[in-house]
C-alpha cells in the first residue's frame, strides 16, 4: 500500500489530502486546508505553508506526493503568486524525501471524472465515490487535493500494469 499526498496549491488556502492505495483500491486518510492570514504578506503566508505543509508530512507520513502545475487562467499576476505558493509546497515535499507527480487540472479532471472541463462539484462528487466518504461541506481546495492524490495513484497503478505486462 502506497500512502499518497496530494495538494491543491494557493497562496490563501492551500488543500491537501492523503489516500492509501494499493491497485485501484484507494482509501481516503485525512484532508484539510491551510489557510494563511489573508493580510499577511506574501513571505509569511509563504513561510506558514511551508511550516505547516512539513507538520502534514511528519503527521500522515506519505511515500508519495502531488501536485498541480500552475496555470494562467487568472492572470500573470495571480500565476506568480500560485507559483510562489506551489514552490514553497514543493520545498517541503523535497525535504520530507518524497517522489512528486505534477498534473495538469485538465489532466487530474480527466482521470478522476472522466472529463477535463469537470466543474469543482463533479469532482468532488467523484471522489466522493471513489473513496466512499462523505464530503459534503468540505472545502473545494481539500476536494481538489484528494483528486490529485487519486489521479496520481491511478497514474501509479498503470505504470505497474503496463511494467508487468512487458515482462519487466
Amino acid at each position: 500500500m502506497t500512502r499518497i499526498l496530494g495538494i491543491d496549491p494557493g497562496s490563501r488556502h492551500l488543500g491537501w489530502g492523503v489516500v492509501d492505495a494499493e491497485g485501484s483500491r484507494m482509501q481516503h486518510v485525512a484532508h484539510g486546508v491551510i489557510a494563511p492570514g489573508a493580510r499577511l504578506p506574501l513571505p509569511e503566508r509563504l513561510a506558514e505553508i511551508f511550516r505547516a505543509l512539513e507538520e502534514v508530512v511528519a503527521q500522515w507520513e506519505p511515500q508519495a506526493a502531488a501536485i498541480e502545475q500552475v496555470f494562467t487562467a487568472r492572470g500573470p499576476k495571480a500565476a506568480l503568486v500560485l507559483g510562489h505558493a506551489r514552490g514553497a509546497a514543493l520545498v517541503a515535499l523535497q525535504r520530507g524525501g518524497l517522489a512528486i507527480g505534477e498534473y495538469t487540472p485538465a489532466e487530474i479532471k480527466l482521470a478522476v471524472a472522466g472529463h477535463g472541463r469537470a466543474s469543482k462539484e463533479q469532482l468532488a462528487g467523484m471522489v466522493a465515490r471513489l473513496l466512499a466518504v462523505e464530503l459534503t461541506g468540505v472545502a473545494h481546495d481539500a476536494t481538489d487535493a484528494l483528486a490529485i492524490a487519486i489521479c496520481h495513484a491511478q497514474g501509479r497503478a498503470r505504470e505497474k500494469l503496463i511494467a508487468r505486462a512487458r515482462g519487466y
